[in-house]
């Protein structure tokens, strides 16, 4: 009898909830079971889909990491094979790939990306992006390529599909003509 007690004893602290306590997987950086799962990091957001204030801010650390550690490290001769732009934030293109890269070195020099983060950092990142920011026809090429000659010049992109164009006149034909009083641009 006293050992069917105990057996019920068992069962029933076997069948009860976990204690809100710690985990028992702590020691192994795991969550305990039932327990609520850790709380994931916010999503980075490409700097192109911020607006406001909330890009200024990641455009003005983008530019001190640029400044301070990409240009003196990584920053290579300017030349016709490798132009820069002084003013390369107003360039969307290059404030895109660099965002990109500086999120790459982010995530890779963090402890958890092992001994190995900043090599993969540099070989599958690094090497390409400054591939395509910096060559000759890249998106800085009417840019600076001498540092005696600074210069600044954005490119400009391909006009909008045949299908973009055929939409927008459909919308205008179908708003009709202009009010007498309403400007035509």
């Amino acid at each position: 009898m006293e050992q069917s007690a105990q057996h019920a004893q068992q069962l029933d602290h076997l069948a009860s909830p976990p204690s809100p306590g710690g985990s028992p997987f702590a020691a192994f950086g795991m969550p305990g079971l039932g327990g609520p799962p850790p709380a994931a990091p916010p999503e980075p957001r490409p700097i192109l889909e911020l607006d406001g204030e909330e890009r200024e801010d990641e455009l003005d650390a983008l530019s001190d990491w640029v400044d301070d550690f990409f240009l003196p490290v990584y920053g290579a001769e300017v030349t016709t094979a490798a132009p820069w732009c002084l003013q390369w934030q107003e360039h969307d293109d290059v404030v895109a790939w660099l965002h990109a890269l500086w999120l790459a070195y982010q995530q890779h020099k963090d402890p958890e990306a092992g001994l190995s983060g900043l090599f993969v950092w540099h070989r599958d990142f690094l090497t390409h992006a400054i591939a395509a920011i910096r060559a000759p026809g890249g998106p800085l090429s009417a840019c600076m390529t001498s540092p005696e000659r600074p210069a600044h010049r954005i490119l400009p992109g391909p006009p909008p599909s045949a299908r973009t164009e055929k939409a927008t006149a459909s919308a205008a034909e179908a708003a009709g003509p202009p009010e007498p009083d309403e400007p035509t641009s």
